[in-house]
């Protein structure tokens, strides 16, 4: 077990110190050297040197020092040796220490005297701070404040020590007196805190006695005051009228922190529809007063949580928060975007969209470095606002269509001008359906596309392009053959090929601009061209249907295979950038085989069989979105015989607005069981770990909690002997990333009787760890210790994952950018693949994003995309893919993408353990 750490300092082990060196140093009368010799000695000893060999020539040579620097060093030093021995007794030398302490608390600099005192805050030997407390009553009353203050923050820490009531029996008492008459804010405030944390009764009572007073009091006495208002509330809350007054007059407070806290705690503390507009207001206030980047992205995640919880009210704000985007930072503008989007309703969608419009405007009137990836963001969220409400769409197609062929990447919500055309093309092949949409959609894909070739090779060897006449297409040339001087001075003929460079295709009024398809294909983007030859190939299909003339459907069959060839020849040519890929030259080699030989099948695929797969996957996305929404929207219902509460039938006698709401409130989470009392266990009877057996002499039983990056053991230990146990201690240690950060206690337990024992461990990364230890007691009648070894808590990785959902774009790009990988083989006797990817689902608590239609058919292969995230924030991602075998069996690869290597090789694990169907 590590002990406690008060002091932490960075060490250089590539330049370790020999103790005589330093011994020499501190034996010696040069002061900067025996500082620096201090340095060392205090480093060595924080990374777990023991050095008893220096201790008594500090005590002899450095306690006489009147140097400040050497005293403040000298109590780092006495601050992290070790001051007991194994038994728990003060080490006798220690008590050569005490003088030298009483002396520093009566030294008549001020400094010594702080420092000192400061440094018994840090003591937990009652042997050496009990003869120096009459010392440290003497500094309540110093005429200094730095003192004053230390001195109270002295008498704190002592009353805490376990015997520290003793000790210090009228403390309370005094620091109340020294609160009463206190001037200095520090001190004040000090002395308010050791009463809210050693008296509370007196705490509320001085708050309480001078109410009228608070909003005068200094910052650091007022964030105290508040936090122990949120203490009293949570203890009792019905005693939250008496405090809520004092909230609503600090947030009027001249201190941002102040008013920050002020929001937070009304919004912890009442559901009141007028607590939460206040807090709503100090945030929306804050964030547009503070310039601080940092304080913004808090406000606004305040703001997040208030617009999850109650966004009726966050809708009246939406306005206020829009503001917020005149920061430049972009990441304050994501965020407040995010949180505008979801609070958008019909009353409010023309001010917003009006807003954003503007906003846009003001990206092209700069050329900031920023802009273009503003712009985009602005963009994106014009077209959700356009999809979400369609009667804002005829005031905003004209800004999307202006952007549509932006030439910046982060732009024209994030699109490139060949997807822009991929969409415009698949939309001309699916609705041009009568005979004059059929032939104008050809005409213009054929006028975009320009002369054919687009490649050709002259007699002498020259390749160029086509139609380099064009003005708008980029041209291609081989120059072949030239005479060369050699190094010997005789003349050759060599080839060489030169290469224009492939200006960036521009988008002029619209996607599909004279020109930028074939501009496209020049810069060797063949995914376009299996996208060009698939629109002509269901253009030409629908033409056979509608155009009675079949000189002209075979003319148009002609020129499309034409295109096709052409392209073609393109993709083989050796002036491009790159060769075309194979599936694109797959794709246009079947369009071409389709249009030679067309079967009334294949033409129900192309023409009718793709739109309904679009349609139905149209529909399952809405149904999806209907149903979390639904999810959301979703509230319990009182029972039949729960109480019912009429808000006009309360009493209002000395009631404001703000209490009648937060009663109502509380009334009506009672009722429909969202109000969960603190003292109600209910929930944790099922997640009880049994740590030891009922036949031990101690039996203990942990409840655990994993809250982000802590993990909370809430273990209940019972002596179930009849003897009382001394020095029970429970000893617990770690195996994985987990840490704990508490030393062990000792405990005296007596007959029959049961303690709380609670252990805080620290997680580092998402990744299945162990807790393991024991309980270890001594008796009157057995002079040795007693073991009880504890069962194992496995701490498993499905207790940070949870379902979550993304979109496939973003999915494709978090592949694509995660650095770790772990492939894990199939090996299961389950022999069915939807019930495997069923299994696999349930086993690593993820959602399937593939949809159920993409799942129906049967055709012995199975592809499924899964997606979590972590309490930290992290993605997990996984691929499945598995195909039938002959036999029966089923084999494939299950694909585990992080960004961490912890997710990747436990959800790996996790996979490996299940996927055969066990438990």
């Amino acid at each position: 077990m590590e002990k406690s750490c008060t002091l932490l300092i960075h060490f250089d082990k590539g330049t370790p110190a020999i103790a005589n060196e330093i011994k020499e140093a501190l034996e010696g009368n040069d002061v900067p050297a025996k500082i620096d010799a201090m340095k060392k000695a205090i480093m060595l000893l924080l990374n777990g040197e023991t050095l008893p060999q220096l201790f008594i020539t500090i005590v002899r040579y450095v306690l006489p020092s009147e140097d400040h620097t050497v005293q403040k060093l000298l109590l780092l030093y006495l601050e992290i040796i070790e001051k007991t021995d194994t038994k728990g007794r003060v080490l006798p030398e220690m008590i050569l220490i005490c003088q030298n302490l009483r002396n520093n608390l009566q030294h008549p600099n001020e400094y010594i005297r702080g420092v000192t005192l400061r440094f018994l805050c840090r003591l937990n030997e009652t042997e050496i701070i009990e003869p120096l407390i009459p010392s440290v009553l003497q500094n309540l009353e110093h005429r200094h404040p730095f003192i004053r203050r230390n001195a109270i923050l002295a008498v704190m820490s002592i009353y805490k020590l376990p015997q520290g009531e003793q000790l210090l029996v009228d403390a309370p008492e005094m620091i109340e007196k020294v609160l009463s008459t206190e001037q200095d804010a520090s001190a004040k405030r000090n002395a308010f805190l050791m009463l809210f944390t050693c008296a509370q009764d007196r705490a509320v009572n001085y708050l309480l006695t001078h109410v009228d007073r608070v909003s005068e009091w200094g910052e650091l006495l007022q964030m105290v005051v508040l936090e122990l208002i949120r203490k009293v509330c949570r203890t009792n809350r019905a005693e939250k009228g008496k405090y809520i007054k004092i909230i609503i007059s600090l947030l009027n407070a001249p201190s941002t922190a102040v008013i920050y806290e002020c929001a937070g705690t009304l919004v912890s503390l009442s559901s009141a529809p007028t607590a939460i507009r206040a807090a709503a207001n100090t945030y929306c206030q804050l964030l547009l007063s503070q310039s601080d980047n940092n304080v913004k992205l808090i406000v606004l995640d305040r703001l997040n949580e208030l617009k999850s919880s109650h966004r009726d009210i966050m809708v009246d704000l939406i306005m206020d928060v829009l503001r917020a985007l005149s920061s430049p930072n972009l990441d304050i503008r994501r965020k407040t975007l995010d949180i505008v989007l979801e609070l958008i309703t019909p009353r409010n969608i023309n001010e917003v969209v009006l807003t954003l419009k503007k906003e846009v405007m003001k990206t092209q009137s700069g050329e900031l470095e920023k802009n273009g990836e503003y712009r985009q963001m602005l963009i994106q969220a014009i077209h959700s606002c356009a999809i979400k409400f369609p009667e804002v769409a005829s005031t905003v197609v004209h800004l999307l269509m202006d952007f549509l062929g932006d030439s910046n990447v982060a732009s024209a919500i994030d699109i490139r001008a060949a997807r822009v055309c991929s969409c415009a093309l698949w939309i001309i092949g699916e609705y041009c359906l009568s005979l004059s949409e059929v032939e104008s959609g050809m005409a213009t894909i054929k006028q975009c596309l320009g002369e054919l070739p687009f490649y050709s090779v002259s007699e002498e060897g020259e390749a160029t392009d086509a139609s380099k006449k064009t003005p708008q297409a980029n041209s291609i040339t081989v120059s072949s053959r030239r005479p060369a001087v050699l190094a010997d001075g005789t003349y050759a003929t060599q080839s060489a090929a030169s290469e224009t460079a492939f200006s960036a295709p521009t988008v002029v009024q619209g996607s599909l601009a004279s020109g930028n398809l074939r501009s496209l294909l020049l810069t060797g983007d063949f995914f376009l061209g299996a996208v060009i030859a698939c629109t002509l190939t269901k253009l030409v299909l629908r033409l056979q249907e509608v155009q009675p003339s079949k000189v002209e459907v075979n003319k148009a069959t002609t020129q499309a295979l034409l295109i096709f060839v052409s392209m073609l020849q393109l993709g083989q040519s050796p002036v491009l950038p790159h060769p075309i890929d194979n599936d694109s030259n797959d794709r246009i080699v079947l369009c071409i085989r389709l249009l030679c030989d067309t079967g009334d099948g294949i033409r129900k695929i192309w023409l009718q069989s793709c739109r309904q797969s679009f349609v139905k996957m149209l529909s399952e996305k809405q149904l999806r979105e209907t149903e979390e929404l639904k999810a959301k929207a979703q509230v319990s219902h009182a029972q039949p015989d729960d109480l019912i509460d009429f808000y006009h039938l309360k009493s209002r006698k000395g009631m404001s607005q703000l209490e009648l709401e937060d009663e109502v409130q509380d009334d009506l989470k009672r009722a429909t069981g969202e109000f969960v009392n603190d003292n109600d266990d209910a929930n944790k009877l099922n997640r009880i770990l049994q740590l030891t057996g009922f036949s031990d002499p101690v039996y203990a039983e942990a409840y655990v909690t994993v809250h982000h990056y802590d993990i909370v053991l809430d273990i209940t230990v019972i002596n179930r002997t009849k003897e009382t146990l001394q020095n029970l201690c429970l000893e617990l240690a770690t195996m994985g990333d987990l840490k704990l950060v508490e030393r062990p206690q000792n405990y005296t337990l007596a007959p029959e009787s049961s303690k709380q024992i609670k252990a805080n461990i620290k997680v580092s990364s998402t990744e299945t760890g162990v807790i393991f230890g024991n309980i270890v007691y001594e008796t009157s009648n057995v002079l040795e210790r007693t073991v009880v070894v504890l069962n194992d808590i496995h701490i498993d990785i499905m207790d940070y994952i949870s379902p979550a959902v993304c979109t496939d774009a973003a999915f494709r790009t978090m592949w694509a950018e995660f650095e770790w990988e772990n492939k894990v083989a199939v090996n299961t006797v389950i022999q069915d693949e939807k019930e495997f990817l069923n299994h696999i689902i349930k086993s690593t608590n993820m959602k399937c994003l593939t949809p159920v239609s993409a799942l129906d058919d049967e055709c012995g292969f199975l592809a499924a995309n899964l997606y979590a995230k972590s309490v930290f924030g992290e993605d997990a991602l996984v691929n499945l893919s598995v195909e039938k075998q002959a036999d029966g069996k089923l084999s494939g690869y299950i694909r585990i993408r992080s960004k961490t290597q912890g997710i990747a090789l436990s959800l790996g694990d996790k996979i490996t353990l299940k996927q055969k169907g066990g438990g």
